[in-house]
């Protein structure tokens, strides 16, 4: 069975924004060699949730894990994102997604935060 992955933020006007997807889904790809790593935004920019799950069911994926990338369980990751991946997985009857959690707290983001806070001065 051919798996995939789906990265999604909420997307931006500003293409610097969304490059950051794009350059993390790479470091993604680089990780995991079995499964197809597509991003999506959820507006402001291309590609959509839908056409994201599209490329992954073009790829032949049968799997799909949807993972917002986001901080916390917001209204994005528990109303917006589930319903635009509802109407996507609804074009391709058999396909099984998931939605994992959002990033939340971890340990390894608030050394981030240090790190970040550090480098600030």
């Amino acid at each position: 069975m051919k798996r995939a992955l789906v990265l999604v933020d909420h997307g931006s006007r500003r293409p610097e924004a969304n490059a950051q997807l794009d350059a993390l889904a790479e470091r993604v790809r680089a990780r995991v060699s079995d499964r197809f790593v597509q991003v999506a935004h959820m507006e402001q920019a291309s590609p959509s949730i839908e056409q994201a799950v599209a490329a992954c069911v073009a790829a032949g994926a049968e799997e799909i894990v949807v993972h917002p990338y986001f901080l916390g369980p917001g209204n994005h990751t528990r109303v917006d994102i589930p319903r635009l991946v509802g109407e996507a997985a609804a074009q391709h009857p058999g396909l099984r997604i998931a939605i994992s959690e959002p990033l939340g707290l971890d340990e390894k983001l608030v050394e981030l935060v240090l790190a970040r806070v550090e480098e600030a001065g």
